[in-house]
């Protein structure tokens, strides 16, 4: 995982496969520490991630409900059809905005 920003927005960079195991962990503490330091525009750019099974699509989800409870907001960048069909069955895609990529997220933000 990445860790950058842009326009006082934090984009998270995953790669690989999401699927749960230690990134739940860092994935929880990373986001922890970004909303004690009052950092609450996230921005999860996907457009690196091969493989996503139902224990990443919970990373997420914990991770968005974490942002919300403090105000803030999490947003995904650059999923591939095949996490946008996930998204759409899971009915998850009525919660998560999305965006084509990580600047039009952004750009959401200001």
């Amino acid at each position: 995982m990445n860790i950058r920003e842009q326009h006082g927005t934090v984009i998270l960079e995953l790669k690989g496969k999401l699927v749960g195991g230690s990134l739940n962990g860092r994935m929880n503490q990373t986001l922890n520490n970004l909303l004690d330091q009052g950092k609450k525009n996230i921005v999860v750019d996907l457009s690196s991630v091969t493989h996503i099974n139902s224990s990443g699509m919970g990373i997420l989800i914990s991770g968005y409900s974490k942002v919300k409870d403090k105000g803030g907001a999490l947003k995904l960048a650059n999923l591939t059809s095949k996490m946008k069909g996930l998204l759409s069955i899971t009915k998850l895609n009525r919660i998560f905005e999305t965006y084509n990529s990580v600047d039009e997220a952004v750009q959401s933000f200001i």
